[in-house]
């Protein structure tokens, strides 16, 4: 039931994040009278039309990411048709610049609002708060101090890691006996070469777990308090939901450098970035640890994906703006061959970029 959950929870994921960003594109070309030819789930090639719309065919394509919009006039070469009525070339530089952008704004907006709702009803605790910010915020009320044993974080391919042990969690107890202190577990552990674990995972909800040991280790780094948030005001929500947007997209930013960096000098995949298979075992983490956990997660994904499309790279939102906004400056269209050409590049290397993040995730999981 709980592999059911996920894989459910997984598509619904990726789909929402899809529909919502492409949505936003669609929206937009509709508003400023372009004609959208194609509503694509997923990227090319193209294995059925779903059904047809004001126009619109929609489509479910064979590569399993992303999703996409084609507008008219997006693959012609001729530039008469190129600037037909209706077609995206000839709505102007403004409309350009706002269809573009609009599936961005929409994957931000999906970002700031569950964010907030998370800060004022969801108890989410920060990530950008400073220790001393943690201080003060315990000082005012906003965040609670509970003591107890607490999975910190998992050590990275050890036996609690492969066996999905939900971090942030409560150890109740090591093989029926309670615990209210690391140095306990650490005891109940020694000699033995597997314990049983009931993690409180939520308010009311356990869950048990058999692991292996490795050296008397299960690979948990283990914590005697937990910080928890309360409820606060919406408009401090606003205001602590913008800042951790903000701590959020420099970190996403330097993680995207590093990733090309970590490639081009050392032909690896840093740790931390993750591709498809990577995502589903953050959802099934997420689904394990509650609803609410699972709302960060799309929280974090909708700003990842907003970020990583508005960046001036071929094939992605932003490498077709630099077009644009190339095309104002030399105050002439650009030459239609060459940006089909360097979008086409730009497709195929996001294509293999995303192959080699999914075979190392799969790497990972041996």
């Amino acid at each position: 039931m709980t592999t059911l959950i996920t894989v459910i929870a997984f598509v619904l994921l990726l789909t929402v994040l899809i529909i919502i960003h492409e949505l936003g594109h669609f929206v937009l070309a509709k508003l400023f009278k372009v004609e959208v030819e194609e509503f694509g789930f997923g990227l090319p090639p193209r294995a059925v039309s779903l059904f047809r719309a004001g126009g619109t065919v929609f489509s479910l394509n064979w590569v399993p990411f992303g999703g996409f919009v084609r507008l008219k006039g997006d693959n012609e070469v001729v530039l008469e048709k190129r600037f037909e009525k209706g077609s995206f070339a000839g709505a102007g530089s403004f409309a350009r610049i706002c269809i573009l952008c609009g599936g961005v704004v929409m994957n931000f907006l999906l970002a700031f609002a569950l964010f907030t709702a998370g800060f004022s009803v969801g108890r989410w605790v920060p990530y950008h708060y400073t220790n001393l910010q943690l201080e003060e915020a315990i000082a005012r009320g906003e965040l609670a101090v509970d003591k107890g044993v607490f999975v910190q974080s998992l050590i990275k391919g050890g036996p609690a890691d492969t066996a999905g042990a939900p971090t942030g969690s409560a150890i109740l107890s090591v093989d029926g006996t309670a615990v209210t202190s690391p140095e306990d577990v650490i005891r109940l552990q020694e000699g033995k070469t597997s314990v049983r674990y009931v993690f409180r995972i939520a308010a009311g909800k356990t869950v048990e777990m058999d692991i292996t040991l490795a050296d008397g280790k299960a690979g948990i780094a283990l914590a005697d308090s937990s910080i928890r948030s309360n409820t606060r005001p919406v408009l401090r929500s606003v205001v602590v939901a913008w800042n951790e947007m903000m701590f959020m997209t420099v970190q996403t930013v330097k993680g995207i450098f590093n990733l090309f960096h970590s490639l081009l000098t050392r032909f690896n995949i840093p740790e931390g970035i993750t591709g498809i298979v990577g995502i589903y075992g953050l959802t099934s983490s997420a689904v394990q640890e509650g609803f609410m956990t699972y709302l960060q997660l799309v929280a974090l994904l909708s700003l990842s994906l907003a970020i990583l499309n508005v960046l001036p790279l071929p094939a992605l939102d932003g490498g077709r703006l630099l077009f644009v906004l190339a095309e104002i400056v030399i105050r002439r269209p650009l030459n239609q061959r060459f940006e089909l050409l360097t979008n086409m590049i730009g497709f195929f290397l996001l294509i293999a970029l995303i192959v080699i993040i999914t075979f190392n995730d799969v790497i990972q999981l041996f």
